[in-house]
Parts: structure tokens; sequence; C-alpha cells
């Protein structure tokens, strides 16, 4: 039966590429004051980000429960080859921490590998597909969980946001928090470093920022993989996409995601990043 790759909505993973290399995704929650919505199940980004910018109550996320992973985990088949979780980095959210309970609570007759990238969103996505690429080319266990682990190593994320105000409100701005109180009309960038996010630059206007994220592309070139995601700014990340696709080996081209409502909680309206995997 192969192997099966499970990861959660923090991943920001576009559900058309799930689909296509049979990847899980396990949704964290997102709560409007009392109204509590599985992130792109019961919510979408479009229905999300209207009631970010409009709505009076900001929202809060939380993990998902060790059940909800025994739930995914549980309907899998006992003939395959093996189950490796990749999840957003355990400094940020209790997500990995919910899998491994899962884990350790079922008596599975294949084994689970529960992986902590260290990271966010389509960084986490990049390193699942990846996973899931070796696992749909036949890969045993060990060597998907090899890729996934190797890819963490060559997989970074850089984002450019309009305001700290969401990710200082929602209590993840981390090391970031040094930033606060200098940017005035600066637009702040940062990345996440050792799981935690931290200032990866300062720009001096949006339009000088998008060259920062194109610069550190090439930086990073040649790339294996890249996806450029935003909140609400798709012209941007189309731009961004464009710039960097000859960073890219031939005929691959970088993927263009929306970043979801658990990211979107703490990045705000207004974000354009990149994720990058390192060939």
């Amino acid at each position: 039966m192969g192997v099966i790759i499970v990861t959660d909505s923090a991943s920001d993973l576009p559900s058309d590429v799930a689909e296509e290399l049979g990847i899980k995704i396990v949704p964290l929650n997102v709560n409007f004051g009392t109204e509590s919505f599985k992130d792109g199940v019961t919510i979408s980004a479009d229905e999300f980000y209207g009631r970010l910018i409009d709505g009076p109550v900001l929202p809060t996320t939380s993990q998902p429960s060790p059940g909800d992973f025994v739930e995914v985990y549980e309907q899998i088949p006992d003939d395959v080859d093996g189950v490796v979780s990749i999840h957003i980095t355990s400094k940020l959210s209790g997500t990995y921490n919910s899998a491994i309970q899962a884990k350790n609570q079922i008596n599975a007759k294949f084994p689970i590998e529960v992986i902590d990238t260290a990271s966010v969103s389509m960084a986490t996505g990049l390193i699942a597909i990846a996973a899931g690429e070796t696992a749909k080319k036949g890969g045993s266990f060990e060597e998907v969980v090899r890729v996934a682990k190797e890819s963490i190593e060559h997989t970074h994320v850089v984002a450019l946001l309009d305001t700290l105000e969401y990710l200082q409100k929602g209590g993840r701005i981390g090391k970031a928090q040094s930033m606060v109180g200098s940017l005035l009309s600066i637009k702040p960038m940062i990345t996440t470093l050792d799981g935690e996010v931290k200032p990866f630059s300062k720009a001096r206007s949006f339009a000088k920022g998008l060259v920062k994220l194109k610069d550190f592309a090439e930086e990073k070139a040649p790339l294996a993989s890249a996806c450029v995601i935003y909140s609400t700014s798709i012209d941007s990340a189309t731009e961004i996409a464009e710039s960097i696709t000859e960073h890219l080996s031939e005929g691959n081209q970088p993927m263009v995601t929306r970043i979801g409502p658990t990211i979107g909680t703490y990045g705000g309206p207004g974000v354009v990043g990149i994720a990058l995997l390192s060939s």
C-alpha cells in the first residue's frame, strides 16, 4: 500500500496538491469569540479574511486534539508501509504534540513517524510535498522519513508583512518583538529560525520588500521547489512567482498559494512571502 503522508492545515498545502499526492490534512481550529471553525473545512479563506478585516473580534487558533489525529490514523488501512506525519513547528503550536499523543494512544499495525518541521506555512507544505512525491514513486517508509528530515535542512520561509499587529496580538511574535515601535512606515519582514519567528529585514516600502524577497530566492538558488504565499495580494504574489521561475529547473514552476486562516490569524492581510526548498 505504500507510505501515507499526513500534515496539518497550518502547512497551507493546497487541496488539489494534497489530493494528487494522497496527503491527509488535519485542520487546526480558528475561533472568533465563541464561534469555532475547522481551518479550510468549515471556514474558507475568503470568509476568514472578510471577518478578520471587517469584524469586531480578532480570531485565535488552537491545535487539533489528539482525538482528531487518532481519527485520521485509524482510517488508514493496516497494510500500509507506514505513516509520516509532518507538522508546524512545535514552538508555535501544540499540533506536533497532539500527533505524538495520538501515535501513542493507538495500536497501529504500521509505523508512524511524527516530524516537527520547525517551520510554518508552505515551508512545511514543501516538505510534505517532497515526502509525498517520494512515497508516490514507491519509496520505502525509511526513505520517505529521510527525505522529509533532509528537506527541513534546506527549506526557508520569509514573509513581508503590512503590519506586526496581528502577530503581536496573537502572541506569536517571538524575537520579532524587537521590531515593534521602530517601524513607522517601514514594512517588517520575518522568517522562522529554530522553529521561532524572528526578524529577517526591514523594507522602506512594500515594493522594496518585494525586491528583497526576489533577492532572497536568488541567494538560495538553485531551487528544487518554491511557493509564493499571500493572504490578500495575489497580484504581488504572481509578480514574485514570475521573477523566481528562472531559479528553478527547466519546466518547473513556483506554486502560488493563499495563506489559510491559521497562519492568516497571525500574519493578517497584505502578506506576501516565499517558501523555498534549495537543491
